[in-house]
Parts: structure tokens; C-alpha cells; sequence
């Protein structure tokens, strides 16, 4: 996760975030730029983390796995209680109260909210102490002997941090409300600067001893993370003191919205797990290739994915709350969120299918990390990407959801899509090697492409619910196959300076090859979608204004 003029620290607008009289296409683009670049900022220093776990650790090895395994295991708190959750419930009732010009109403909420996450996190913590050799033999069902209890040990440094992040996404939900968004997604920079830190303070004297070393820099990264958004909270609230205060309307819309997105996070996180657990299954090696993958794949996911959803949540939290003229305006954030959503990602997609070799190895292919471990990884991350524009959109239907209040659609959904990819993530991966006659490692990428097609899945119910609920939102099939083919056209292009360049260190190869690729599709974009030029147009006069 993770611009100049940040405005983070500024105080509180005049108008909430509905009201302001910026047109609405430019409020949302504007806006989910700098959640793009307060994540992009933490997403490149997280591949650089990365590359020093693949420098001290390799790819193949059992401290690569057990610290991969680890840090998925307490992620869960995170994940159930993080961001994700308080997206669903606070952020839409509480920019409802901001949107009505009820700013006490709104602080007392975000207090009881605070003051209720505190004591629920602090017993999960202790909890995920005291339990984490029975959560890592359940979710780690491969591991055992010293591999099994590296990973308990590391899980039981890590949990504390974790516990830290959830209350960082309290202030990530304030932040956004009050369109604050590059420092509340910026803020996770820090956390992977002090995993990166760690073991150049702490020379480690071994892979073990390694892994020991950059889980306790998680914990450290994690308070940071938190420092650095309080102050910001503590002047856009005016005093923080957490409360009980369970009898607020607002506290028991939350309360009730919260429990299905606790459950509807729970079945992603359980997704995650299984995969995991099929993964561990396998030889050596498949767990970090998949937390390798996933590092990639998340890259567009979140940029743009999480970038929009993010952006556009306030708005249609204020829209949902107009009738059917608020209807009309929600269906036109929709459109116009996805197509920038489809713009950014296709090239995305195409790009981790046809160079996932070369980005691999520029990122990861150090020390310990092989050329042969980054094409396992490309194969992974290939897999996945098959649904990545599904999943980036499911988020943006999913917010549109939560805008209306409604936590139980998304939450089915997922139930049956994560049932699913675990039914054939399992053939996939225990079985399909043996039939396709290739090493049994390859099953991870077997558990990838379940995911995928489960994605896809999943975003075309999200859809079809979404338009039953506002009205028909136009789809622009033939705009998105447009865009498909300049990527692909793009990627001979990207092919070609390939040919060229191959032998090169991997850090030389890939700008040279993804810089072929980028502008190969964006004259194409052009040429075959005219409509984005103007697009582009609008993206290059906004960095030109922020540079002046």
C-alpha cells in the first residue's frame, strides 16, 4: 500500500464531500488519483521488501514459506476487522452524517466506533497469541517439524502489529470520509520501510534468524503506521476519547451492517486460507511463489480496484441517500468508474500474461531468487490475471452496495464464489498436474486460475444485482474488447524490444520492454477507442497543473 500538496493535514471542508461543486467525473478522478499515488508509494517499497525477502531468502526454502504462511495467518484480524469491514459499515454512516451536517453526531459515532474496535481487537490479539500453533496447523496443513514451528514463532511476533493495522483502517475510514485520501494510503509506506530497515540494523546470520528479524519489523512498522495518521484524525475530529456508547442510531447501523461484512470478509480471508492450505500441500516453494503472485497481481488491484472503490464510496454514500435523482448520479459514478477501471487494467492483465518473467526478475531475481523461480512466479501471477479485470470491478459493485447499506448481497455472493474456487482449486491443484503430465508444483497456478474464474463469476452477479437495484448501467462490452486488443497488439510490441534486449540484467529489461509495451497501448488505446484520448488528455493537463 501506500504528491506534493497533500492535503491530509488541512481542516475540515465547509461542504461534505457530496456537496462540493466540483463536477462529479473530476471530483472521483481527482480523488482516486491520490489514492493511486499514496498506494503506489507504498506498493513500490513493498516489491522492495519483498526483494529482500527473495535476497535473504530464496524462493524455495521453508523460511520463505513460513514467513509467506505467517504473515497470511494473523492478516486475518486485519482482514476481518480492517479496512475492508469498516468500508462496508462506518465509512457510508458516517459520511451520511457529515452529508446531513451532523458533525457531532458524526465525531460521538466514530468514538463509540473506535472505542468498540480497541476492545474486540485487544481479545483477537490475545487469542491469536495463545492459539497460533492451532491456527497453523489448520491453515499450514503441510508444514511440519522445524518448519511448522518457525511459523507459529513468527506468527506470535506478528499478531500485535496486526492488531495495530486495524486501528490504522479506523483512521483510513476518517481520512476518507473527509476526501483526505493520499495519507491514509500512504501511511502502510512505513510499515514496509521498517521490515526493509530491519535486517540492515540487525545483521541476521541466517535465513532462520532472518525471517525472526523482519517479522519484528513488521511490529514496529505497524505502530508507525498508526503514529502517522493520528495527528490528522485528532484535528479533523477536534478529540478522540473512545466510548461504549452502543444506544447512537448510528452505532447500531454500523453494529448491524458490520456483522455481514465481518462474514463476508471472513469468506474472502477463508478463500485466502485454503488456497494457502492447497498450496502448502504442495513441494516446496508453492506458498512464497504464491505470495510472490499475489504481491503482483494486488498492484493493479489496488492502484485502480481499491483506488476507485475508495474514492468514489463518500460520493455514493451521499448519493444513496437522494432518491431517485441520487440514483441517477450513482449510476453515472458507476459508469465512469468503470471505465477508468478498464482502461488502467486490461493493459494490467495483458501485461502480467505476456512479461510476468520480466517484471518478476527485475523485482525479485536477487540473491537467493533464481531466473527459474521468477517464470514459476510468472506462471502463477498469469493465472490469476485471467480474472483481474472481474475482480477489480466486483470491488466497485460491492462499494456500490455498501453505499446503499446493503452488506448481505456482496456477502452472498462471495459465500458461493469462494465455495466454488475451493471445490475446483483443490482438483486444480492435487490433480490436473498428473492428468497434464507437468511437475506437481505447478498446482499452484491451478489454485490461481480457480480464483480467476470464481472472480468472474462473482463480479457478473455483483452486476446484475447492482442494475436491478439503480437501473441499467451500460456495460461498453465492445469498448472493453477494443481496449483488449490494442493490449495485446501492444504486447508484440513489448515482444519485439524483448528479442532486442534479452541478456540484459533484469533491471535494465523491463522498463525497456514495459516501456515499449505502455506506449504501444496507449497509441493503439487511441487509435481504437477514441474516447480515451481525451481521457489521457485529462490525466496528463492534471499532472502538468500538480507539477506548476
Amino acid at each position: 500500500m501506500a504528491e506534493t500538496g497533500d492535503p491530509a493535514g488541512a481542516a475540515p471542508e465547509a461542504a461534505p464531500p457530496a456537496a462540493t461543486a466540483m463536477p462529479r467525473a473530476d471530483r472521483g478522478g481527482g480523488a482516486a488519483a491520490l489514492v493511486a499515488a499514496g498506494i503506489f508509494v507504498s506498493r513500490i517499497l513493498g516489491f522492495v521488501r519483498q526483494r529482500v525477502f527473495a535476497h535473504y531468502l530464496g524462493l524455495q526454502s521453508d523460511p520463505a514459506d513460513a514467513i509467506s504462511a505467517a504473515f497470511r495467518i494473523p492478516n486475518l484480524l486485519q482482514n476481518l476487522f480492517g479496512e475492508g469491514a469498516l468500508s462496508a459499515s462506518f465509512i457510508p454512516v458516517y459520511a451520511g452524517l457529515r452529508a446531513r451536517g451532523d458533525e457531532e453526531g458524526a465525531r460521538r459515532l466514530a468514538q463509540a466506533v473506535l472505542g468498540l474496535l480497541a476492545c474486540t481487537v485487544a481479545v483477537v490479539v490475545l487469542l491469536g497469541v495463545l492459539a497460533a500453533p492451532l491456527l497453523v496447523g489448520v491453515i499450514a496443513l503441510g508444514f511440519e517439524g522445524a518448519k511448522h514451528d518457525l511459523t507459529v514463532q513468527l506468527v506470535r511476533i506478528i499478531f500485535p502489529g496486526m492488531g495495530l493495522l486495524v486501528l490504522s483502517a479506523w483512521c483510513l475510514g476518517i481520512l476518507n470520509s473527509h476526501r483526505r485520501f493520499f495519507l491514509a494510503y500512504a501511511a502502510p509506506a512505513l510499515w514496509n520501510l521498517a521490515i526493509i530497515a530491519a535486517p540492515f540494523i540487525v545483521r541476521p546470520d541466517g535465513a532462520v534468524r532472518a525471517t525472526i528479524i523482519l517479522a519484528a519489523g513488521s511490529v514496529v512498522g505497524s505502530l508507525l503506521q498508526l503514529g502517522i495518521q493520528v495527528p490528522s484524525v485528532l484535528r479533523l475530529l477536534g478529540s478522540v476519547r473512545p466510548t461504549l456508547e452502543t444506544t447512537l442510531d448510528s452505532v447500531r447501523t454500523v453494529l448491524r451492517n458490520f456483522a455481514p461484512s465481518v462474514v463476508g470478509r471472513g469468506v474472502v480471508q477463508l478463500s485466502g486460507y485454503v488456497d494457502e492450505t492447497l498450496a502448502s500441500l504442495l513441494p516446496t516453494g508453492a506458498v512464497a511463489a504464491q505470495t510472490y503472485a499475489l504481491n503482483l497481481y494486488m498492484l493493479p488491484v489496488s492502484l485502480f480496484g481499491i483506488a476507485v472503490s475508495a474514492a468514489e464510496l463518500p460520493g455514493m454514500s451521499g448519493d444513496a441517500t437522494a432518491g431517485e435523482a441520487g440514483f441517477a448520479k450513482l449510476r453515472d459514478r458507476l459508469q465512469a468508474g468503470l471505465r477508468r477501471l478498464t482502461f488502467f487494467v486490461v493493459p494490467s492483465a495483458v501485461a502480467f500474461i505476456a512479461f510476468g518473467h520480466v517484471i518478476a526478475g527485475a523485482l525479485f531475481q536477487t540473491g537467493r531468487f533464481s531466473a527459474r523461480d521468477a517464470e514459476y512466479v510468472w506462471g502463477v501471477v498469469a493465472a490469476y490475471s485471467i480474472g483481474l479485470l472481474a475482480t477489480t470491478m466486483a470491488r466497485l459493485y460491492s462499494s456500490t452496495f455498501y453505499a446503499l447499506r446493503d452488506t448481505r448481497t456482496p456477502l452472498r455472493f462471495a459465500v458461493i464464489r469462494v465455495a466454488a474456487a475451493a471445490a475446483i482449486g483443490y482438483v486444480a491443484a492435487m490433480h490436473a498436474p498428473r492428468w497434464l503430465g507437468v511437475d506437481a508444483r505447478w498446482g499452484v497456478a491451478g489454485i490461481a486460475l480457480a480464483t480467476a474464474l470464481g472472480g468472474i463469476w462473482e463480479m457478473t452477479r455483483l452486476r446484475a444485482a447492482v442494475q436491478a437495484r439503480i437501473g441499467p448501467v451500460p456495460g461498453e462490452l465492445g469498448r472493453t474488447m477494443r481496449l483488449a486488443l490494442a493490449a495485446v497488439l501492444a504486447a508484440g510490441a513489448g515482444w519485439g524490444t524483448l528479442m532486442l534486449v534479452e541478456g540484459l540484467r533484469p533491471l535494465i529489461v523491463a522498463p525497456l520492454v514495459l516501456g515499449a509495451f505502455g506506449a504501444a497501448y496507449l497509441a493503439l488505446a487511441a487509435v481504437l477507442a477514441p474516447d480515451t484520448r481525451a481521457f489521457v488528455n485529462g490525466i496528463l493537463a492534471r499532472v502538468r497543473g500538480r507539477r506548476r
